[in-house]
């Protein structure tokens, strides 16, 4: 963990680069420092951020152009609460950055949700650390 999952209305697709937006969020999550400043707040390996739009919506009104775009971020226990702001005003900050012009242009509505949860299971196989060198 971290994961960013990115629920949002395909119109946007046409107004903003999401991929772009992906990497964007990945690295403000990667360079977020932990208490002592220098560790990092989570674990690079254990980094995701994935979108999917959704083709079929209906907004505020359901006019026409009205966007919305839902970040939920999973993370597991063990940070203060100053840290868990740090990450989400961070990441608010990075995603308010990228979507500026499309605020500009157009009706969205954006929300940011960080989720602490303890998994009941956890398996892994994981090799991304020996391919970051």
């Amino acid at each position: 963990m971290p994961h960013l999952n990115i629920q949002y209305t395909a119109n946007l697709d046409a107004l903003t680069d999401m991929g772009g937006l992906c990497n964007t969020l990945a690295a403000t999550l990667v360079a977020l420092r932990g208490e002592d400043g220098a560790s990092p707040l989570f674990p690079v390996t254990g980094t995701r951020v994935m979108a999917w739009p959704a083709p079929h919506f209906a907004v505020a009104d359901g006019k026409p152009g009205r966007a919305f775009i839902y970040l939920n971020l999973l993370i597991t226990p063990g940070r203060s609460e100053a840290l868990k702001k740090r990450a989400g005003d961070a990441l608010l900050a990075a995603a308010n950055a990228h979507l500026d012009a499309v605020f500009a242009q157009h009706a969205v509505g954006m929300t940011l949700h960080i989720d602490e949860a303890a998994p009941v299971y956890e398996g892994k196989r994981n090799n991304l650390a020996a391919h970051l060198a």
